[in-house]
């Protein structure tokens, strides 16, 4: 039996759920303004159902996005109370990880709006710098391009913590990118990049079997968090898109979610949790039957 690493499952959604607010652009971020303590209550309840790993709410935390708000004076300090709330979570459980999320600049799933290189890796070495005395991983998040991985892979590496890439795969070709390009073509870039491990994200779940036969050439650990979206709606690829113009999948409960996840495990994967629209109780039923399985979580 394997020793698997549960990651926790989505923020941003959850926390919209929780808190009752309409959704901004600002998304996750602007529920953490309105509700200090809420993203730490959400790690704790992760933990409390098996995760091993608490992801910071850090994903959404961006210049361009909070110059829009008029908001990027607090850039630094939203990073801190993300960072802390991750930190008091897992104090108050006793065990497990952080992973600083590095989430995509300008926009999710739209590898044209990626800034040009030196200009990401700047901006990503910024916030690897602010994130990496209280995490133990980076998270590189919906890594959506060839030239989104090589820039996300080289900005981290200043922050000296090891880097797990995650990249978001076409929904219906999962052995390709949101680009276009070919999963296997990631191969060469997380071994020049020194990436710890693989992953893939934020895509269906029924597309990550075909992006895990692609990451699991590379030599390197893999895995995947799947959302529970029905699809990536032309109105979320639009400017400054808010998240109420995706649905959720209400077939995709924990027990069909876990499902997937289960068949992760058994192609080799021991990195497993969710994105967007999975939660504590997805969280729990995958630690429930990895358990029963004979797996180890670590």
């Amino acid at each position: 039996m394997a020793e698997v690493t549960l990651l926790d499952g989505g923020m941003g959604q959850e926390l919209l759920a929780r808190s009752g607010d309409k959704p901004t652009p600002l998304w996750a971020t602007q529920v953490m303004l309105d509700h200090p303590g809420l993203v730490r209550q959400v790690h704790a309840d992760y933990f409390a159902v098996g995760a091993t790993v608490a992801t910071t709410n850090t994903y959404a935390i961006h210049h361009d996005r909070l110059v829009k708000a008029g908001l990027d004076d607090r850039f630094a300090s939203l990073h801190m109370q993300a960072l802390a709330e991750a930190a008091a979570a897992r104090a108050e459980h006793g065990s497990g990880r952080i992973a600083g999320s590095l989430g995509p600049l300008v926009a999710s799933y739209r590898p044209e709006t990626h800034p040009p290189h030196d200009e990401a890796v700047a901006k990503y070495a910024e916030i690897a710098g602010l994130l990496a005395p209280v995490v133990d991983v980076f998270l590189a998040e919906t890594v959506a391009s060839l030239a989104h991985a090589r820039a996300v892979l080289e900005g981290a590496r200043v922050g000296g913590r090891p880097v797990w890439i995650s990249v978001t795969v076409d929904d219906e070709e999962g052995a390709r990118l949101r680009s276009g390009e070919p999963v296997a073509a990631l191969g060469p870039i997380v071994e020049r990049g020194g990436a710890a491990a693989v992953l893939a994200n934020c895509s269906a779940p029924e597309a990550m079997a075909a992006a895990l036969e692609e990451l699991a050439r590379f030599g390197l650990p893999f895995g995947a968090y799947a959302n529970g979206f029905q699809q990536i709606t032309k109105a979320f690829l639009k400017d400054s898109p808010t998240v109420d113009a995706l649905a959720a999948r209400p077939e995709m409960t924990p027990a069909r979610y876990a499902e997937f996840a289960m068949t992760w495990v058994d192609m080799g994967a021991t990195i497993v949790g969710g994105c967007c629209e999975t939660g504590p109780a997805h969280i729990a039923e995958i630690a429930r039957r990895l358990k029963a399985a004979g797996h180890r979580l670590v």
